[in-house]
């Protein structure tokens, strides 16, 4: 699979599943900080995924591809920055990539990376796809209702981040 922001070629299957709510947080979305029990959180929305055991699933593994990082400029000003950490981050470690319900592909771990290459002028960025099992394993549930199906009305992934 290769998707229209992820260049290269994509192994494995590609399209990692949804992912669940939290409560609401008190700060901005995804600073993938870690929480009181040491494990780095990543939250968009309504999704979350334990980033500890992303990095675990992913370690040593090559990028499936590149981002291109205009494409993802906008939705930095939804993710909590530490600008200090911005500055430092290390580019050349890929991000970890994957899909939210319905397709959509979403950034879980290296927006500060995202952050640095946009101000440093850096096009491209390497990235990690989740498999549909690695997301599953990283996804935090809250509910039971995680798994619901759209409803009429709902906007699609699609919608969402414009993909096709």
């Amino acid at each position: 699979m290769i998707h229209p922001h992820v260049t290269g070629t994509v192994t494995g299957t590609g399209e990692p599943a949804s992912a669940a709510p939290q409560s609401p947080a008190t700060r901005k979305s995804g600073s993938g900080r870690a929480d009181s029990t040491g494990v780095e959180v990543f939250q968009m929305l309504g999704w979350r995924w334990d980033i500890t055991e992303a990095k675990k699933l992913t370690q040593g593994r090559a990028p499936d591809g590149r981002i291109q990082t205009w494409w993802w400029a906008g939705m930095v000003q939804l993710v909590a920055i530490d600008a200090e950490h911005a500055a430092q981050v290390d580019l050349s470690e890929p991000l970890i990539m994957a899909t939210v319900p319905n397709g959509g592909m979403l950034i879980i771990d290296g927006w500060h990376r995202l952050c640095r290459a946009l101000a440093v002028g850096v096009e491209e960025l390497f990235a990690v796809v989740l498999t549909e099992e690695e997301e599953l394993a990283c996804r935090i549930f809250d509910r039971e209702d995680d798994d619901e199906e759209e409803t009429e009305g709902e906007a699609t992934d699609e919608d969402m981040f414009g993909s096709a």
